[in-house]
């Protein structure tokens, strides 16, 4: 009698096993943050609203004015952050590399022919929640969009995020360390 229940009972062990060790495995040493988090933007000294999204490859930070130019033969940009309770001083910084992001159908430029758009890139400091990262953002004029930021799937790799898109603000105000270590 025993070993009948125990042979029925065995295959919904093993299923709820099953089910439950990918999430498990996924969820290992993760942060979930909500579709919507606060971030601190490092020595620019700002904090913004930031939208986080796994749909979009790249990070983008929402600047105007933009211009490259060379100092001691380095590639530099300068650029003013589009942002309203940002300061109204130009911003330089090292030229990381420049990205060609995918133009969207009804942003096609035919009179380039170009299906891209070429953004200046820089390294940037964000925290968000208790964690500090160093990541690449691009450049452009998200003034037109509800965030400035928009932090898209590689800088959400350095983050170890989760993006839980029913959660907003799930990490809260910025709170890092000043002297804590900065991982890559």
């Amino acid at each position: 009698m025993h070993r009948a229940r125990n042979m029925r009972l065995t295959p919904v062990l093993l299923l709820l096993c099953l089910t439950l060790l990918p999430a498990l495995g996924q969820a290992a040493g993760k942060t979930v943050y909500g579709l919507n988090e606060y971030a601190h933007l490092g020595d620019l000294d700002l904090e913004v609203a930031a939208k986080l999204d796994t749909g979009a490859k790249t990070a983008s930070l929402s600047a105007r004015d933009i211009k490259r130019f060379k100092r001691n033969g380095e590639s530099w940009v300068r650029f003013y952050l589009a942002i309203d309770a940002a300061h109204s001083h130009p911003i330089e910084r090292p030229l990381a590399r420049v990205s060609k992001i995918k133009r969207r159908a009804g942003d096609y430029d035919a009179e380039s022919g170009k299906a891209y758009t070429a953004r200046p890139v820089i390294e940037l400091e964000i925290c968000m929640g208790q964690t500090r990262r160093t990541i690449e953002v691009n450049l452009t004029d998200r003034s037109a969009f509800q965030f400035p930021l928009l932090i898209g799937s590689e800088a959400l790799k350095h983050f170890d995020a989760l993006v839980d898109p029913s959660l907003k603000y799930a990490a809260g105000k910025p709170a890092c360390a000043t002297d804590a270590p900065k991982a890559e």
